[in-house]
């Protein structure tokens, strides 16, 4: 019994271990200007990113991931960031990947699909609620109803479909992920 319990201990440290925590990415840049215990309320500055919009969420995530391996005009390698986020527009998702900040509009590659575009995300108050586990749709409408009802209740005016955003790899456990349900905010 005991050698059993020091095989799982290893097999623990070794494989799922380096997958539990969250890499060390370049994420966006914030200043958090108020926060109660539901959410925080931060201002971000204008933002590159690369986008698609297509019906099928793994197929816009190939696509995001393409770009970044070097599937662009120039073929460079980017190195990857955090959040990736997801918003509805004109009835489609859309998904983002933020690109480092050493990019701008005019040293940005460009995309070699027409259905990936080169974007700026303008900057802002948004209301952010952080949560764990699964990035999935049930968990997501659910953080961000309780956000939507925090934010009413606190008579704060949202301007912006919901955002979700995601941290970490799908090799992270669940109880380690970093989730965010967004909106953009009208900050008097």
């Amino acid at each position: 019994m005991r050698i059993l319990k020091l095989y799982f201990i290893l097999f623990c440290s070794l494989f799922i271990l380096p997958y539990s925590t969250a890499m060390a990415y370049e994420e966006a840049n914030y200043e958090v200007v108020s926060k109660n215990e539901i959410y925080e309320i931060r201002k971000y500055s204008d933002r590159l990113a690369v986008e698609t919009m297509t019906s099928g969420i793994d197929n816009n995530f190939r696509k995001l991931f393409n770009y970044i391996s070097g599937r662009n005009e120039t073929q460079e390698k980017i190195k990857m960031t955090t959040p990736v986020t997801q918003v509805e527009k004109n009835g489609n998702m859309s998904m983002q990947f933020y690109l480092p900040s050493k990019f701008n509009l005019e040293n940005a590659p460009n995309p070699s699909r027409e259905d990936v575009k080169i974007i700026n995300i303008a900057g802002g108050y948004f209301a952010v609620l952080r949560y764990s586990g699964r990035a999935s749709d049930g968990n997501f409408i659910k953080y961000k109803e309780i956000l939507e009802k925090e934010l009413q209740k606190n008579n704060i005016t949202i301007i912006s479909p919901p955002i979700r955003a995601t941290y970490d790899s799908p090799f992270t456990l669940p109880m380690n992920r970093r989730n965010e349900a967004m909106f953009k905010v009208e900050i008097n």
